[in-house]
């Protein structure tokens, strides 16, 4: 997996000071999509074990009080993302007491195959859904157009 850039200290993408990461890669290509620079799957860095165990450390660092993990992108769900997004977020979940965990994605929860819907459930809130340019809204909270749906746990 690659990724374009990881803020450890970001308030934007989601409720509460959070760490984010964008990954590479996504094949919605969305007209108007923002982060045109993160649909190639080799674009940005490559995922290291060295950036996984920083992201864990900085979410279990006590002197900032951050709330969870962010997954943007390019899309977390990405075929090429499946394996090490699986993995961070298990690791998030058993070594991060209390951190939550935030994804957006362009698939639909309904159309998930079965290793997304394992990755999906441990994931807190999902934004699902392509955006769409003709449903854009500035005023919607953590989603750009009014198709895409937000899901919290358990998710539905």
């Amino acid at each position: 997996m690659n990724y374009l850039s990881y803020h450890s200290v970001d308030v934007v993408n989601g409720q509460g000071t959070r760490c984010t990461l964008f990954v590479a890669g996504c094949e919605h290509q969305c007209r108007g999509c923002y982060n045109q620079k993160s649909w190639r799957c080799d674009a940005g860095h490559a995922y290291t074990a060295e950036l996984e165990q920083q992201i864990i450390d900085d979410l279990n660092d006590t002197r900032i009080r951050r709330k969870g993990l962010s997954l943007s992108g390019g899309d977390p769900l990405h075929p090429n993302n499946l394996d090490a997004v699986q993995r961070l977020v298990e690791r998030v979940k058993t070594e991060c007491a209390g951190k939550d965990i935030w994804m957006w994605t362009g698939y639909r929860l309904e159309e998930l195959s079965q290793q997304q819907q394992a990755i999906v459930k441990q994931v807190d809130t999902l934004i699902d859904g392509k955006f769409e340019q003709e449903l854009a809204d500035p005023k919607l909270q953590w989603r750009g157009s009014s198709n895409q749906i937000i899901h919290c746990q358990p998710l539905q």
